[in-house]
């Protein structure tokens, strides 16, 4: 018989954790060792659950609807063992503790994905108050973002699974009933294709990503220093003290920034010489795709890689959006423990997060995130893995 034990977390989310009694029988572990009961539970009256995608040539991809968060990536490595790419949890109760384990590991992000200035967005006239958690701006949606809310899954068959999020008029103050789909597919050639949709009722911003920290190493103790970052862009845009796009566009030639031939992330990361390296702690920046003209990205072009010397492990991406953040888990301080209890340090990971650039909603210069009534918004994102 299980036992129901409840549980509130600092969001206010209420969680119900399903614990298996000696007699309740085991279920097989994944690839990356995650048992998949430990994700078993109810959150806001919705349940949650671990879901295994998988494709013929060894590569298995783990999911929660919880956050729509990737929890691990299992690909083979240079001598063909099976290596998990990406840092996040083994239980459902450390993604959903935002004050003991915050994170964004693996998350959907949404309604708006980055930062929105002072938290503030006009449309048509009209100013909305956004959630402020991040230097005084809303980020990844506010407190309560798409990552901390539960996603409706449908696993449509072996390597896909369909996550659905209804969000109401006034989440997090963000106008408009949102409808959004992302939709996870593992395909053949070891790469977890990603597409986002949504439509509106009402004129609203959106923009979605995923946020998962690779560790193309496979051993989240040794930090991504090593590894060579690829970016296919000529501009970024740089911030202020506060992450705050300034509004700009700056070149990337002769600075750290320039990551047009396949550069060691360690050789820049930790100079803070260079103003902006100093002001994030390192690499936590959008840059503006060369992939993305008149209008149209062309996700058939690679728009950034990042390749581990030491498991000769290669991830490209692909994507329709203008701009990637790059972010080498600056924060990280080894204070929370991930998978198989590794203590996360600094620089364990690093994200590669396809996106409109941040604050796009006040920067009428760059792509725009309006969602309107009629409109559909789609994205597209694919991650693919390779041996070299």
């Amino acid at each position: 018989m299980k036992n129901l034990k409840s549980v509130i977390f600092g969001t206010g989310i209420a969680v119900a954790i399903l614990s298996m009694s000696c007699s309740d029988k085991v279920q097989k572990t994944t690839a990356s060792g995650l048992n998949p009961t430990a994700f078993d539970t109810v959150i806001n009256e919705k349940p949650i659950k671990l879901y295994t995608l998988k494709n013929a040539g060894n590569m298995e991809v783990c999911i929660t609807n919880f956050g729509g968060r990737v929890v691990s990536i299992v690909v083979p490595d240079k001598n063909g063992t099976p290596t998990d790419v990406v840092l996040g949890y083994d239980n459902i109760a450390q993604y959903a503790d935002s004050v003991n384990s915050p994170s964004d590991f693996g998350a959907a992000i949404g309604r708006y994905a980055n930062r929105i200035k002072n938290g503030q967005i006009t449309i048509d006239g009209k100013t909305t108050q956004l959630p402020t958690n991040n230097f005084g701006h809303c980020l990844h949606g506010g407190p309560s973002g798409w990552q901390y809310q539960v996603y409706d899954a449908k696993q449509l068959n072996d390597s896909t699974l369909e996550l659905t999020m209804n969000s109401k008029d006034g989440d997090n103050n963000f106008p408009g009933n949102v409808t959004a789909v992302v939709t996870y597919t593992v395909k053949g050639d070891n790469s977890l294709d990603i597409k986002y949709t949504a439509t509106t009722d009402k004129k609203t911003v959106v923009n979605m990503t995923n946020h998962s920290y690779f560790n193309l190493n496979g051993d989240p103790t040794k930090d991504i220093k090593n590894c060579l970052l690829y970016v296919n862009a000529d501009n970024y845009t740089p911030t202020d003290t506060t992450y705050m796009t300034t509004g700009e566009t700056a070149k990337v030639e002769n600075t750290p920034m320039d990551f047009r031939k396949p550069t060691a992330i360690g050789k820049d990361v930790d100079n803070f010489g260079f103003a902006q390296i100093k002001g994030a702690n390192g690499f936590d920046h959008n840059w503006c795709l060369n992939t993305y003209k008149d209008g149209k990205g062309d996700d058939t072009q690679v728009a950034a890689s990042l390749y581990s010397p030491l498991t000769g492990i290669k991830l490209e991406v692909y994507t329709n959006e203008p701009g990637i953040q790059v972010y080498t888990g600056n924060f990280l301080n080894g204070t929370v423990k991930g998978k198989k209890g590794i203590a996360y340090d600094k620089q364990a990971g690093c994200c590669l997060e396809t996106q409109k650039y941040p604050d796009s909603p006040n920067k009428t210069q760059w792509p725009s995130p309006i969602l309107a009534p009629g409109q559909q918004y789609n994205s597209h994102c694919v991650f693919k893995f390779s041996v070299e």
